[in-house]
């Protein structure tokens, strides 16, 4: 990437704000996650439906996979909310995000017929938060902001001497 990138202020301040909001969304659920030591992925894994349904079940009935998806949610969320939040590394982070989101969305997918137990924030098909949030992720990707205001400004810097 040794293009400069020039956006207008307004540009630049609403993709920095866009990647801080998803940052700390991803921040806050891999800290709450951490803190609630009896958190485990099972029940949401066990209530998957659709055609991966048997991969997220045969996750969830053995316990030492089951552990290793916990420890890779709960830090993985923080790290990839750090990244954005920090700029750091962010277009990693992002393409990070997108894998969790994209996972989260094949387990529990909005589609005609598919009833969950875990409870929504509303009605949905084909397209729920999971997805838009993979949208604005995508969305800074390739608009990145983190080389304006973030540590990947610095880090560019030091790998370039």
């Amino acid at each position: 990437m040794n293009k400069q990138i020039i956006y207008t202020r307004s540009q630049t301040f609403w993709l920095v704000l866009l990647r801080l909001l998803i940052g700390w969304h991803f921040l806050y659920e891999g800290i709450v996650k951490m803190i609630n030591t009896g958190w485990s992925s099972s029940p949401y894994l066990m209530d998957s439906q659709g055609f991966l349904s048997s991969f997220f079940h045969s996750i969830a009935s053995n316990p030492g996979v089951l552990s290793v998806v916990n420890c890779i949610n709960i830090y993985g969320l923080i790290l990839v909310g750090l990244g954005l939040i920090l700029g750091c590394f962010s277009r990693y982070a992002s393409i990070g995000g997108v894998i969790f989101l994209a996972m989260y969305y094949l387990s529990h997918a909005p589609f005609i017929g598919a009833e969950y137990m875990m409870p929504t924030e509303g009605s949905y098909l084909w397209v729920d938060k999971n997805l838009i949030e993979i949208g604005a992720l995508m969305v800074l990707i390739y608009f990145p902001t983190s080389q304006i205001i973030g540590f990947d400004r610095y880090i560019n810097t030091l790998l370039k001497k």
